[in-house]
């Protein structure tokens, strides 16, 4: 086997360990990150209202200098529509997990899920042994 064909084969073991590690990360969120419960609204760091994400409902939000539409249904949240002029919040998508948010930049708004989030499995330890 030539040195080039052992360096493939290494880079391939390489990028499936990778992989692997980065399935396992997003497993392990997934698991440990509870259903969201509530939407929090912040502009300027300070909230301004909390609406349950169990109620289908759309809200117009007055940030620092502009306007959004929130649009709550079937237990997720999104921004509709924005005026800022990137409208990255708009192509951020539905968020729906306990601390997933999103963030409007030019209107100093963030938009974030809060809820109860589960236990870490380790938690609740009985006993210790040495």
């Amino acid at each position: 086997m030539t040195k080039q064909r052992k360096g493939i084969k290494k880079d391939m073991l390489l990028i499936g360990a990778l992989l692997l590690t980065g399935i396992i990360i997003a497993a392990g969120v997934c698991i440990f990150s509870g259903r969201g419960q509530t939407v929090q609204v912040r502009v300027n760091g300070s909230v301004v209202s909390e609406y349950p994400l169990s109620q289908n409902r759309t809200v117009v939000l007055n940030g620092s200098g502009g306007t959004n539409v929130l649009v709550i249904e079937d237990g997720t949240a999104r921004i509709d529509k924005a005026d800022c002029p990137d409208g990255l919040c708009c192509k951020t998508g539905k968020v729906s997990r306990s601390g997933q948010s999103i963030i409007c930049l030019p209107h100093k708004l963030t938009v974030e899920i809060t809820g109860e989030t589960r236990k870490d499995a380790f938690s609740d330890v009985d006993i210790m042994v040495k």
